[in-house]
């Protein structure tokens, strides 16, 4: 898809980059109803009514479209119906209709198109939206909705525009170079669908006004130097203040460069190599 300007006939409308949906299929402009079911909202609010996560709220109504991300109805032929928007992630979803007669969702690679005809299983073709094993799969071949565990959903992965290259194949594990840039060993007999997932312009959108913002349910943000002393830590001074200490949030807790990452071993013994920092990242 492509990325669609307005006529700035409005000071938002100036600044307003979406994608253009000429990808999705013009006739399903309706889920199909039964992989749909309804989507309660908290607001960020817990089980007594007090806020625990912040900046949430509002927005329009959604309906959750059911994904399939075991891809596990090995052999049977699928035959893609529709692509189609799913305002409950970045990337665009495909409804596939079985040889059997069931009808699944599935997250949209670049490529795939109406009438295409995709399968899963131990030993398939490698072509876009194909499903097999990572010991299937030769090296340097893109991939996405890669499972972490055999017979478990797909993890890894699965956002717009997002791929994961397959390094190598070693024994009972598969090298997997993350969209991150860091490599990780997974076990070979998980599953992973051939290709890049979709909407890769996804990233290039701006959404112009603090009103689209809300019609996806997340509210504005106060800066805490703006804020009085009684509200927050970096609050108050005389004039524009820049706070005075390392940036907190409102209970004092550190914000930027307080490492949060728990001791996981299993995870930190399957990285092979951590993802570059910000500053290699940019050079």
């Amino acid at each position: 898809m492509g990325i669609k300007l307005r006529k700035p006939t409005t000071s938002s409308q100036r600044w307003t980059k979406l994608t253009d949906f000429k990808e999705l299929d013009p006739i399903s402009k309706k889920p199909h109803k039964a992989l749909t079911q309804p989507l309660k909202k908290s607001g960020g609010r817990n089980v007594h009514g007090r806020i625990t996560s912040r900046h949430r709220g509002g927005g329009h109504k959604r309906k959750y479209r059911i994904i399939d991300f075991k891809r596990n109805k090995d052999v049977l032929k699928a035959t893609v119906i529709s692509i189609e928007y799913d305002p409950n992630r970045t990337a665009n979803i495909a409804l596939l209709d079985y040889e059997d007669g069931e009808k699944r969702y599935i997250v949209s690679p670049v490529g795939l198109k109406v009438n295409d005809v995709i399968v899963s299983g131990e030993k398939v073709e490698i072509k876009i939206g194909n499903c097999m094993a990572l010991k299937n799969i030769p090296a340097g071949i893109q991939v996405h909705n890669i499972g972490l565990n055999p017979n478990e959903g797909a993890k890894i992965a699965r956002g717009a525009g997002t791929a994961a290259t397959v390094m190598a194949v070693d024994g009972k594990v598969a090298h997997i170079k993350m969209p991150s840039g860091e490599i990780r060993l997974i076990n070979k007999e998980c599953r992973a669908t051939i290709g890049q997932v979709g909407n890769i312009e996804h990233e290039r959108e701006t959404l112009g006004k603090a009103g689209r913002r809300r019609w996806m349910g997340k509210r504005s943000k106060v800066r805490g130097v703006a804020m009085n002393p009684v509200d927050h830590p970096m609050g108050g001074g005389e004039g524009k203040s820049s706070g005075g200490r390392h940036p907190t949030t409102p209970w004092g807790k550190a914000t930027k460069g307080l490492k949060t990452r728990k001791k996981k071993k299993f995870s930190n013994k399957s990285i092979v190599r951590r993802r570059p920092s910000k500053n290699k990242r940019r050079k």
